[in-house]
């Protein structure tokens, strides 16, 4: 990875990638193959081994993120080995994004940990399919790290450290413009009135379709818009609602044609 040969001070134990010079990513959340349970546990278990051995004063917090709702299998392993680890969601509701509350409380642990002394070293990993956020919570924490200033230049060169087959297997959409607009809030927080933001309602102005889906083999399709999302009217209850459907019998549902596209 030359894009952070700049960062190396000394080459860093097998299986993480080094970020700064106390952030590492196990380098396997970089890979399309998908290790098997009994592959991974011994997978993990020898860099736990590499890492104590070399940082052997060095203390370990790892943030990972998934979709257990349980324990996840790395906290289970690493804690055997005295790491702090933290688990996280690695999606909201499917969108590889999370609320700014619970951005916020990454970036400011993370903060937290690192600020006691160059001996805390952070380690980032996501399960499988979780790759766009620890893209995502990397480049954020690069940001509020004051390492980088630039969101796009930032976010995007997390991204080419992984084969693009790595996000379009996991997104079924381009995350990057919603990801960049919440990079944006972050680069911002110093001259906004509050930070974190305070939910607040949104206007959709439009509707961008860079392409026309093809279904049914119809050459085209007729788009229906629904918006989830929390009900501000309840906001003791942040379970997602539909909170705007198109009717189906609205004269704004009409066919689109790829062939008139």
């Amino acid at each position: 990875m030359a894009l952070f040969r700049k960062f190396f001070f000394k080459k860093p134990p097998d299986g993480v990638l080094l970020i700064t010079d106390n952030i590492y990513v196990f380098d396997h959340c970089f890979s399309l193959e998908a290790l098997e349970e009994d592959r991974f546990e011994a997978h993990t278990r020898g860099i736990a081994t590499h890492l104590l051995e070399d940082f052997h004063d060095h203390s370990f917090m790892v943030a990972n993120f998934g979709t257990r709702t349980e324990e996840s299998h790395i906290y289970r392993i690493l804690s055997e080995y005295g790491m702090t680890v933290l688990d996280y969601p690695g999606h909201y509701e499917g969108c590889p994004l999370l609320t700014m509350e619970m951005v916020h409380c990454i970036l400011k642990s993370s903060e937290s940990w690192l600020s006691l002394g160059q001996h805390n070293l952070l380690i980032m990993h996501c399960e499988q399919g979780c790759w766009p956020i620890l893209a995502f919570m990397l480049a954020a924490l690069l940001l509020y790290l004051g390492h980088y200033s630039d969101e796009h230049k930032t976010l995007e060169m997390l991204y080419k450290q992984s084969s693009l087959q790595l996000l379009e297997m996991f997104s079924p959409l381009n995350p990057m413009p919603s990801q960049m607009r919440y990079l944006r809030y972050i680069s911002m927080r110093n001259v906004m009135p509050e930070w974190p933001p305070a939910d607040r309602a949104l206007t959709l102005d439009c509707l961008i379709l860079r392409m026309i889906p093809d279904f049914h083999s119809q050459g085209g399709f007729c788009p229906i818009l629904r918006i989830y999302g929390p009900d501000p009217l309840m906001p003791h209850d942040q379970s997602p609602k539909v909170l705007f459907s198109t009717p189906k019998s609205s004269n704004l549902v009409r066919f689109n044609s790829q062939m008139n596209w």
